[in-house]
């Protein structure tokens, strides 16, 4: 089993826990994920870690792609890589939600799963360097030749040589992109995943692989793609309180971190078979009554997605995980023991200085 740690995106002042990558990095762990919303950056920081650690995986979990140019984001991954020694580098994409393109990036919603198509096919190219970039896409095209445009965009090729196969891992819940996933991408970061859903998206994933097979990628299966979900890790006997200082969050997601008809996090939630409580939290939570939505939650729906509790209680539950059909398990946590306990249970080899 591949460990990696989250450290997320900053709060209001930025801080890096250099010292808890490394010693990620020295247990043994794979990967360090670094995240946005509408603060820090996710690609900056990893820059930062580059400099500080030789050989864990950097990725973004993940880049907006509203954010920037499908060109931008390639020269800002490939450059962290160059710096990182090469190799060492994951491009994590998503779409995040309309509030935050429309109303942070100023950039229509317009239609995301081809924005997603054309993104990651434009990225690649510019990796591979095969030619001067041309993509007539659906919703980006290069050259630009749009409202406004002079007519004479040149096809470039980019003047960096760094890893031609980047790897692109796809944030992606619902049936759609977790297809396309399976289809164009090397790895997923599955939104709302929990061990009992495997088979849901282990099936949209295999028919974007059987796609991909029918383009003429004869090779695309689990034996050469990434399933990594994250989750919230906490040695503790007071099982309860560690419930309850997830909820916050949880409220915030279901209940605020979209619009009222427009809520990925929700539908998640929903999806996992708590319909009726995440109408309520949406509820209660837009209507200022936040501390009633944070009662609504259920231990339960804490604990599917979770390992809390004693180590005896976490190492047992870790193996429903381990034996899900997962490649890799993201860890949000800041306690070193816990870091170290993870790395022990999944049995990942300390780096050998």
């Amino acid at each position: 089993m591949r460990l990696g740690v989250s450290i997320g995106y900053s709060g209001p002042n930025l801080t890096i826990p250099i010292d808890f990558i490394k010693k990620a990095e020295n247990l043994g762990y794979d990967s360090v994920w670094t995240a946005e919303a509408y603060g820090s950056d996710a690609i900056t920081p990893l820059a930062y870690i580059a400099a500080h650690t030789e050989h864990i995986r950097l990725g973004t979990g993940i880049i907006q792609v509203a954010g920037r140019t499908p060109a931008m984001a390639a020269m800002q991954m490939q450059t962290v890589d160059a710096l990182a020694g090469g190799g060492r580098a994951i491009a994590g994409l998503g779409v995040s939600g309309p509030q935050i393109v429309e109303g942070w990036y100023g950039r229509p919603w317009g239609k995301p799963y081809y924005l997603l198509k054309d993104y990651i096919s434009i990225m690649r190219k510019i990796s591979l360097r095969e030619e001067p970039v041309q993509h007539d896409g659906v919703e980006i095209s290069l050259p630009y030749t749009g409202e406004g445009a002079l007519g004479i965009g040149k096809p470039l090729k980019s003047i960096l040589h760094t890893n031609p196969h980047m790897p692109i891992w796809l944030g992606a819940g619902g049936p759609d992109n977790l297809r396309m996933a399976g289809q164009i991408c090397d790895g997923v970061l599955p939104l709302g995943f929990v061990p009992n859903r495997m088979d849901e998206y282990k099936t949209q994933i295999e028919e974007g692989f059987s796609r991909a097979n029918k383009d003429g990628n004869k090779n695309k299966s689990w034996d050469n793609f990434e399933f990594q979900p994250s989750v919230t890790v906490n040695i503790t006997e007071d099982v309860r309180s560690a419930f309850r200082a997830m909820k916050p969050s949880i409220a915030l997601y279901v209940g605020g971190m979209g619009h009222k008809n427009m809520n990925f996090h929700k539908q998640q939630m929903i999806a996992r078979g708590y319909g009726e409580t995440a109408e309520r939290i949406q509820e209660l939570y837009l209507a200022g009554r936040k501390a009633e939505a944070l009662e609504e939650i259920p231990d339960e729906y804490c604990d599917e997605s979770s390992l809390i509790g004693s180590k005896a209680r976490i190492k047992d539950r870790y193996m429903t995980w381990a034996d899900s059909g997962i490649t890799g398990l993201t860890i949000n946590t800041r306690e070193e023991e816990a870091l170290e306990f993870m790395a022990e249970i999944a049995e990942v080899a300390p780096l050998r200085v």
